[in-house]
């Protein structure tokens, strides 16, 4: 689970949701920290700018299922985070966004989330406002996270790539 958060809201949705599927933490962030972050981040999604990153993961090949969380800015994904996807071979794993937000909805960052993600199989992203809703938005992922049916991402991921990775002309 991939995540960028500035003020801690992500990160503390980020952390419930790994503590809940067991999956492993890994915290996007700029190499250099933002020095005005309202001029800086506005600039950098504007410009479709890609900052380098502080960190990188180690064994990305290992994972078949992303997580990737991030605020909403400025309608739009932060630029780390389209860093962080365009870092990486993701082809073959399911990419599930969530966003944290008190009022912009997931889907006004598509676009540029989805910009990073051409071909890859991308799935049931959501707005988290609080850790309340993610026990409710991980039964309709009806992905099956659970240590008991873990043998069946493999399948899964293949099936969501076959689905979401046809080319539409």
């Amino acid at each position: 689970m991939a995540y960028f958060s500035y003020s801690g809201t992500t990160r503390n949705v980020a952390e419930n949701l790994s503590g809940r599927i067991g999956a492993d933490l890994f915290e996007i962030s700029r190499k250099e920290p933002y020095s005005s972050l309202y001029m800086q981040s506005n600039s950098e999604i504007r410009r479709g700018a890609r900052p380098e990153l502080s960190e990188t993961v180690n064994g990305m090949e290992e994972y078949d299922i992303v997580f990737v969380g991030y605020p909403v800015w400025f309608h739009a994904t932060p630029a780390p985070v389209n860093t962080f996807l365009e870092s990486y071979d993701l082809t073959g794993k399911l990419i599930i966004p969530f966003c944290t937000s008190g009022g912009s909805d997931i889907s006004e960052t598509m676009p540029t989330f989805l910009d990073s993600c051409k071909g890859l199989a991308v799935y049931g992203e959501q707005r988290i406002r609080t850790v309340g809703e993610i026990d409710s938005w991980l039964a309709e992922l009806d992905l099956g996270l659970t240590d008991s049916e873990a043998n069946i991402f493999p399948s899964l991921v293949f099936f969501w790539f076959l689905i979401f990775s046809v080319p539409t002309g």
